[in-house]
């Protein structure tokens, strides 16, 4: 049996239309991030996406400790509540320890648990239990049908709302690489997939003290996954990426996400 996981009024996975999960890797300040927000929800609604905006308030894993972390649990959180109060859109933020949890899901509808934690029992176990949509993303570092009792510990806790998200594998030395026949393998597991095109062409630290990216492919990978089957597509866009403070190599523009959007849908059209 398929899950339908429901995010404030956006359900996705079973059948339910492509949904899109859009925002910044990190929040920057409030000003930009309620910019990008009414920009994005302009976007939505003009053309019926079902929509969630991304956006975190801490990024604990960083290549260098210079790397920007954004403005932590009480500030980011705030500007979340806004975001969601102000446009009547669901929220999805990561949480990176058990002591997150609790704040955050008093303001957001999905715990994202990142891909470097998606082993922590703990912090799974806690996330579940909250109530929330919980969106675990597969590690870097693990095949797709590790996620299986992955899935399993959170669906333990009797939390059913469980996705879980493809974000590329590690090849080499600060090179990641998407294989589509992920998607399929996880689907079996009944919770929907999410494909995270910005993150797939990520270079981790492959700048050194950041990490990079090749932000050109990940309309092609977002194409491929569609094509293939996911219930929803996860990119970080920027209004102006070359001012971007985290994964601006990466990330899709603002002004390219429209025309891309049509393609993908009608690809999910043919799909279903």
């Amino acid at each position: 049996m398929r899950h339908i996981v429901k995010a404030g009024e956006v359900e996705f996975g079973a059948g339910k239309p492509l949904a899109l999960i859009a925002g910044p890797c990190v929040i920057s300040n409030r000003e930009d991030c309620l910019e990008l927000a009414a920009e994005l929800v302009g976007l939505a609604r003009r053309k019926g996406i079902p929509f969630i905006f991304k956006a975190s308030f801490d990024k604990a894993n960083r290549s260098s400790l210079k790397s920007f972390r954004g403005p932590g649990r009480t500030e980011g959180l705030a500007i979340l509540r806004e975001v969601r109060e102000t446009f009547k859109v669901p929220v999805l933020t990561d949480v990176h320890e058990r002591d997150d949890v609790r704040a955050a899901a008093a303001v957001v509808d999905i715990l994202q648990i990142p891909a470097f934690l998606c082993r922590q029992t703990d912090l799974i176990l806690e996330a579940a239990e909250s109530g929330r949509t919980v969106n675990i993303k597969k590690g870097q570092f693990l095949a797709p049908w590790d996620m299986k009792t992955v899935l399993q510990k959170a669906a333990s806790t009797g939390n059913q709302n469980l996705c879980v998200t493809e974000r590329g594998a590690t090849f080499g030395y600060n090179n990641l690489v998407a294989d589509m026949r992920s998607l399929l393998i996880m689907r079996e597991f009944g919770y929907p997939v999410i494909f995270d095109a910005t993150h797939s062409v990520q270079r981790p630290g492959g700048e050194k003290d950041h990490s990079g990216g090749d932000g050109q492919w990940a309309p092609a990978l977002a194409r491929a996954a569609v094509a293939t089957g996911c219930d929803a597509v996860f990119l970080e866009t920027y209004l102006a990426p070359e001012k971007a403070l985290s994964d601006r190599e990466n990330s899709v523009p603002f002004s390219r996400l429209e025309s891309l959007w049509d393609e993908l849908r009608r690809i999910d059209e043919i799909v279903d």
